[in-house]
């Protein structure tokens, strides 16, 4: 059997050894679902992927927060707050005094079923990570979809009227 542990020598050297800390920040991709189908999205997200994390994930996640030294869970998908479980994480992780980011695209904030979003955001203390890829209309839309400027401007303005920004 092959060991590569049983290979390396150690040598000599004025360079510090590299040792890494205990794990602050967990993030976690919710799946790709997504109210927007944006040109440039890495994880090729939209409204017709089904992939979402399951409730036994979402369990598996919260233990590991018990199990762990993290103080961060950050938040991602698609639009992680169309992941069923979203609100149910970032209640458990703030019961526990952990911070939560919520990587926003903000046109989420006005899908049906998520108008008390931004209130259950500021309630818990999220801090909202929002993207806009452009601060021109025409980019903005041309890239993630006819309107998206004009309804990401309303949630920044909604965020910051709860004490955003």
């Amino acid at each position: 059997m092959y060991t590569p542990l049983s290979t390396l020598i150690p040598v000599k050297t004025d360079f510090p050894t590299v040792r890494r800390g205990s794990l602050q920040t967990l993030q976690v991709n919710v799946g790709y679902l997504c109210n927007q189908a944006c040109k440039h999205c890495h994880v090729n997200a939209g409204p017709k992927r089904t992939e979402v994390m399951t409730k036994d994930t979402s369990d598996a996640v919260i233990e590991f927060l018990d199990r762990s030294e993290v103080r961060q869970l950050d938040l991602t998908g698609g639009a992680p707050e169309l992941n069923p479980h979203f609100r149910r994480l970032v209640l458990a992780a703030r019961a526990r005094n952990i911070e939560v980011i919520d990587r926003c695209n903000l046109t989420v904030l006005a899908e049906p079923g998520q108008e008390d979003l931004a209130v259950f955001l500021a309630e818990q203390d999220v801090e909202v990570v929002a993207s806009l890829p452009c601060y021109l209309e025409k980019n903005v839309n041309e890239q993630r979809g006819k309107g998206v400027f004009s309804s990401s401007i309303t949630a920044l303005r909604r965020l910051n009227a709860l004490g955003y920004g």
